[in-house]
């Protein structure tokens, strides 16, 4: 049996693990090339008993350049800082 985990982050709101057994490694690069799939964080390629994490090869073949993410809670960490100091600015 083989199937894709595809993770998706969505920041402060959290994550999800799309798995879908019937879904092809061919159906996974269109749905990243259409951008159905975005702010991936990994893919792995479950076959088996062996874990592939196969995200640089199908972000490649989907032709979608690789962003550097950022990590959510170093973001999330300087989005709380900004507002505690709006909170404490004088009006």
């Amino acid at each position: 049996m083989q199937y894709f985990v595809v993770m998706i982050d969505y920041g402060r709101r959290g994550r999800e693990a799309i798995v879908d057994p019937e879904i092809t490694r061919r159906e996974v690069i269109s749905r990243v090339a259409a951008g159905e799939y975005k702010n991936i964080s990994f893919i792995h390629e479950i076959a088996d008993s062996s874990v592939d994490d196969v995200t640089a090869e199908i972000l490649a073949e989907a032709a979608v350049p690789e962003i550097q993410t950022v990590d959510a809670d170093s973001q999330a960490s300087r989005f709380d800082h900004a507002r505690d100091l709006r909170k404490h600015e004088l009006v």
